[in-house]
């Protein structure tokens, strides 16, 4: 008889493995903010035509001091990617931020891990990404003026990505703690802080909601006929977006899992008909689905899914692999 026999299961280890390692800075510096967009745009189309495997995510609460919540996602084509992001606001006190996570991507032939990148920034980033995104696809394309409420990185990242989706006049940054405004907005030439919030919402063509509030921060009165309006914070049982808001526009959300109670939902959607909602992804694939009129108010509220993960830290992984940039460890 010739030929090699196969080993069997007992005989085979892992052995060592190389494993690519990226940092905080390393992950912010191969992560384009432009390419990003569009990658979550490609994302949302994904998720709707059913080829992106975005399940629900657990969590582990730590009485009184904060959760931790598993995302995961794939897609054809991609890396694997499972994310773990700890929430945890005492962290403040201490010199850390209040939201800090961890990527893996594996490799969707084998499952063995291929990258253990940072994934802090890529949560900031990709969320407010995403509400940017829906500004793109369903604000009014004369939309000149924007305020953002908030001053927390959710806000920075917001000032950051909303010059790429138009040709704003100026952007207003409106915040209970008016010296954070006045130094987030010292950031970009466009952007001036503004301590009459309501002044400000109804002059804006959009308003991007983006902070940690437990309760509603606009009025629904305040927003001018038009207005696209996108929600990213969390903190239920209530949050920042007015429930009412969700009631009586055009309401937009990553997918219907938004939902589902929460830490899989959104609390602010829980008296929300969840058939008058359509999907960003059906937008993607038909803007018919989006923006009716020029007068029309719509309104997005963000939850976070694994998708959004998948996307920006592919993005991060095949740039890095490009580039050479990273450390290697043994696994």
């Amino acid at each position: 008889m010739t030929g090699t026999a196969s080993r069997a299961a007992f005989e085979i280890v892992k052995g060592v493995r190389e494993i690519l390692t990226l940092t905080e800075a390393e992950v912010e510096e191969n992560l384009d903010p432009q390419e990003l967009l569009d990658g979550l745009e490609d994302g949302f189309r994904g998720l709707e035509l059913g080829e992106v495997q975005s399940p629900f995510r657990p969590e582990l609460t730590v009485p009184g001091k904060g959760f931790s919540l598993a995302m995961s996602a794939w897609q054809p084509g991609w890396q694997m990617c499972v994310k773990v992001v700890n929430v945890f606001d005492g962290n403040l006190d201490l010199g850390l931020p209040n939201h800090l996570a961890m990527i893996n991507l594996f490799d969707p032939e084998t499952g063995a891990t291929t990258c253990v990148m940072d994934g802090t920034y890529i949560t900031g980033i990709r969320t407010a990404a995403s509400a940017v995104l829906s500004a793109r696809l369903l604000a009014r394309r004369d939309a000149r003026v924007a305020t953002i409420v908030g001053a927390g990185v959710q806000a920075r990242e917001h000032l950051r990505l909303l010059p790429l989706i138009r040709a704003f006049d100026r952007i207003n940054v409106c915040s209970l703690h008016v010296d954070e405004a006045e130094r987030l907005a010292a950031r970009d030439d466009i952007a001036h802080a503004w301590a009459d919030l309501e002044a400000a919402v109804r002059e804006s063509d959009v308003v991007c909601l983006a902070t940690h509030a437990a309760a509603p921060v606009i009025d629904p009165d305040w927003l001018k006929p038009g207005a696209h309006v996108s929600s990213v914070g969390y903190f239920p049982p209530e949050g920042e977006l007015p429930r009412e808001l969700a009631q009586r526009h055009r309401l937009f959300v990553e997918s219907l899992d938004a939902f589902e109670p929460v830490p899989i939902g959104c609390s602010e959607l829980s008296t929300a008909d969840p058939g008058k909602a359509t999907t960003l992804g059906a937008v993607v694939l038909d803007p018919r689905a989006g923006r009716r009129d020029d007068r029309e108010i719509t309104v997005y509220k963000a939850m976070g899914i694994g998708m959004e993960d998948m996307v920006a830290a592919n993005l991060v992984y095949r740039r890095a692999l490009r580039d050479g940039v990273g450390g290697v460890m043994a696994w």
